[in-house]
């Protein structure tokens, strides 16, 4: 008898060692290497992994790259448009699907919605490991969701789920969730390393073999990655996350992973006492500010996948008693702003150093690209002087070092955003000036960081 193989994981790159260490030569963290034993590999002669009707032995066929089929893969909607528009377009018949989510985000709500509309149309499967099938009975009724089709399953068994699975053959399943599911091969407990890889992995086969779309429900750890090793994301098709806060309404699903579709995507939902509900507008959520002209808060245009997204900055500048003044960035990247200050001290001739910075995006929302540099400083700016920036006003724009306003993409979408949802004046790259005249707003190109402190 083969005996099963030993090795030892980092659970945040995935680099594998012979022997455990107590830090990660690759990304160099520490006391996240754990054992990992490996499942005995099947006979070549035998059924693959014990799946009906697939034998091991059928060799794949070799094709060339002009004689494979470019036909669209066929999607189905998952019942909601902010859902699909996330996945690229609906569910890819066969994918695996990785949904992660803070507890209480609503991962397990979003899934039974969306499980529920599709039972009316297709074969469903939910499996739920980690809650009895009466509790999801009762939030299905609070709900007041459909239940007579939706087909429900308590198992955390990997092996006994494929097998009942094949028996019903669902087109779509859940699997909520992938750390408390098992393998009886390997010999761990469930959510460890092992088992946590393994059993997302004989998942993944399934899902290729049998056609069938899985979505697996995973945890998050403390700062907010998915739980269990880094190669989980690997064997997956789409990873995304749902995030928001608990004393927030408003939850965002982002695509960190998407193999049929772009990964910079985005989703809001609004949960309510009936569930999750899509913001088919999310601009205006965002924008609920005060009629009061306040100084150090400005809206920008940020670029969400395939749609222009309107969203409020806000910045504090405050004298700072400490020696070594704080900077800190909520929903912004931190060493980007720390770099705004550099330049706007060099080439906007203000300094900081003495004054601790806060800066906050509204609503939660996490801005990742360029266009956020001028609306940033210009806020800066504004509450350092203690003078308000108009309320009709929008900025975006990328700053250099050098203090040259670089343009962004998408600039005659973002000022027609802009200008739907009334304002009247903008603050954008010389580049990025519109081509036709926005009916009603005055649109002011900067080609310098000084440019633009003398605009406002």
């Amino acid at each position: 008898m083969v005996k099963s193989k030993t090795a030892y994981v980092c659970t945040d790159c995935g680099s594998e060692y012979s022997r455990w260490l107590g830090q990660c030569t690759d990304c160099k963290a520490w006391n996240t290497i754990s054992e990992f034993r490996q499942a005995k590999l099947p006979s070549r002669g035998g059924n693959f992994a014990g799946f009906a009707g697939n034998a091991a032995g059928n060799e794949a066929k070799v094709q060339t790259l002009d004689t494979i089929d470019l036909a669209d893969l066929p999607r189905f909607s998952a019942g909601f448009a902010e859902f699909d528009r996330v996945l690229g377009g609906g569910i890819v018949p066969g994918s695996a699907i990785l949904i992660g989510g803070e507890p209480g985000a609503g991962k397990s709500t979003l899934l039974l919605q969306a499980m529920c509309s599709l039972a009316t149309t297709m074969p469903a499967l939910y499996i739920t490991g980690e809650e009895s099938l009466q509790q999801v009975a009762m939030r299905a009724k609070r709900l007041g969701l459909p239940t007579d089709q939706l087909k429900m399953l308590s198992e955390t068994s990997v092996e006994n789920i494929c097998h009942i699975a094949i028996k019903e053959q669902p087109k779509i399943m859940v699997i909520d969730s992938i750390q408390v599911m098992h393998m009886s091969e390997i010999q761990s407990a469930p959510g460890s390393v092992s088992q946590v890889r393994e059993s997302a992995a004989y998942l993944t086969r399934f899902a290729k073999q049998h056609h069938v779309a899985i979505l697996l429900v995973g945890h998050v750890t403390k700062d907010g990655s998915l739980a269990g090793p880094k190669v989980l994301e690997h064997c997956i098709d789409c990873s995304i996350m749902l995030e928001g806060s608990t004393d927030s309404r408003y939850r965002t699903l982002r695509g960190n992973k998407n193999r049929f579709g772009a990964v910079n995507e985005l989703g809001v939902f609004a949960m309510t006492g009936s569930g999750l509900k899509e913001v088919k507008n999310p601009s205006a959520i965002f924008l609920t500010r005060s009629e009061e002209q306040t100084p150090g808060s400005t809206v920008m245009v940020v670029w969400e996948g395939t749609r222009p997204l309107l969203v409020e900055i806000q910045a504090l500048v405050d004298h700072s008693a400490l020696g070594n003044p704080r900077r800190v960035a909520v929903g912004a990247d931190q060493n980007r702003l720390s770099m705004l200050l550099a330049i706007l001290h060099r080439h906007g001739g203000l300094q900081l150093n003495d004054q601790d910075v806060f800066v906050n995006v509204v609503g939660g929302v996490k801005v990742t690209e360029t266009s956020i540099d001028l609306a940033l400083i210009l806020a800066l700016v504004s509450s350092f002087k203690d003078n308000a920036l108009p309320q009709d006003l929008v900025i975006f724009g990328e700053v250099g070092l050098s203090g040259e306003i670089r343009p962004v993409p998408s600039g005659q979408e973002r000022l027609n955003e802009a200008a739907k949802h009334g304002f009247k004046r903008a603050i954008v790259p010389y580049n990025n000036m519109p081509k036709q005249k926005i009916a009603e707003m005055e649109v002011i190109g900067v080609k310098k960081l000084s440019d633009a402190l003398d605009v406002i």
